[in-house]
């Protein structure tokens, strides 16, 4: 495990006069904005209005987007990456992002501009624009080059946010561990620490159960796939390491932890559909009991909102789906967790939904609905 210096960007802040530390708010939305095409706009067209509304909530302090920024219906363009890097500048306090399946992923598949396999010609054929023959998909929707494109838009400068640029974090690229200087790639995992919270992202794609559809519908994974999930997972487990490392020896009270995949939506196949999860589960499981104390998993990816604990069997659920309606304590099961707690951020719909997250430091909320440990929530519609 590597050494963890001190940093401004982990040192805990907030104190007050009295050495008390202050409740803060957070808005997080995900999976937005979505198209039901390549020309849908809509969603695109209100987030304006959208942002403008969470920037007139004087109690916000930092937006967390937790990936996904168009639908698996729309094409991946370096245009489409950097319209949505300009809306985000007009965010008032600092935005951190983790990316999701469709923007790099995904980009492969054909409904999102990429191609398919030629089993006659062992090829790829790429979706072309009929006005000019080339690619529609930003190099022709390869998942690591997408994924590139999304570092070079969003993550440019290690160690700074988007929207107002205000708040500072630590960037696995400013600290990769010592034995692997390989993870210096990987600047889009980051964390930091307010009043006695540690928030750390891991890019965790959904979806395509952690970048584990063949790309192109080719008969079987190339090498580049089959690398890029295993790199990029062994990455995300250092980093996880990392975080929790930081939260014990720096005394913090609490993790929140954010990535895109909804690593228990079985979405009605076999639980081999998010097998591929199951390092990043049993990781968060094992440090979360460690840990001791709560830690707060947020996430988006199969967009209808829920509130449960999946790593503790038969723990209360609550969702728009009912009364949980796909078991997520058969995807990975054998964990009991009882500090742990997740949410699914509502999305892909409108009007734009975002949550509304307090963390009040040293208080100890039930579990419920809307509460956990210090942290409790709200959802906010914008139409």
């Amino acid at each position: 495990m590597t050494v963890v210096p001190a940093t401004a960007a982990t040192a805990d802040s907030g104190r007050g006069a009295h050495g008390a530390r202050a409740p803060f708010t957070l808005a997080v939305y995900g999976d937005a904005p979505y198209g039901t095409s390549p020309t849908d706009t809509s969603e695109f067209e209100a987030t304006p209005a959208f942002i403008a509304s969470v920037n007139a909530d004087r109690d916000v302090s930092t937006v967390i987007h937790v990936g996904d920024i168009h639908s698996g219906k729309q094409y991946c363009t370096e245009a489409y990456d950097r319209s949505i890097a300009a809306l985000w500048r007009t965010f008032a306090d600092p935005l951190v992002y983790t990316p999701g399946d469709n923007e790099w992923s995904d980009c492969h598949k054909a409904a999102e501009g990429g191609g398919k396999y030629n089993a006659a010609t062992g090829q790829i054929d790429p979706v072309l624009d009929p006005a000019t023959g080339l690619p529609v998909d930003h190099a022709a929707g390869n998942p690591v080059q997408n994924l590139d494109l999304v570092r070079r838009t969003f993550f440019a400068r290690p160690g700074h946010t988007l929207g107002s640029d205000t708040l500072r974090v630590l960037s696995q690229a400013q600290l990769p561990h010592r034995a692997h200087p390989e993870d210096a790639k990987y600047v889009e995992n980051v964390l930091w620490a307010k009043n006695g919270t540690l928030f750390v992202t891991v890019n965790l794609p959904g979806g395509s159960n952690n970048d584990a559809d063949p790309w192109y519908g080719a008969p079987t994974a190339s090498q580049e796939q089959l690398d890029e999930a295993a790199h990029r997972t062994a990455a995300d487990l250092r980093w996880l390491d990392t975080a929790f490392t930081l939260a014990r020896t720096g005394g913090l009270s609490s993790v929140v932890v954010t990535a895109q995949a909804d690593m228990w939506d079985l979405d009605g196949k076999p639980a081999t559909h998010v097998a591929n999860y199951e390092p990043i589960v049993d990781g968060l499981a094992s440090h979360t009991t460690a840990f001791g104390k709560p830690v707060l998993l947020l996430m988006g990816d199969s967009h209808v909102y829920r509130s449960d604990n999946p790593l503790t069997q038969g723990s209360a659920c609550t969702g728009d789906e009912g009364v949980c309606s796909y078991d997520a304590w058969s995807s990975h099961p054998g964990y009991q967790v009882p500090n742990f707690h997740r949410i699914v951020v509502h999305g892909s719909t409108v009007p734009l939904e975002w949550l509304k997250l307090t963390v009040t430091p040293g208080a100890h909320h039930p579990t419920t609905a809307t509460s956990f440990g210090p942290f409790t929530w709200t959802r906010i519609t914008k139409g």
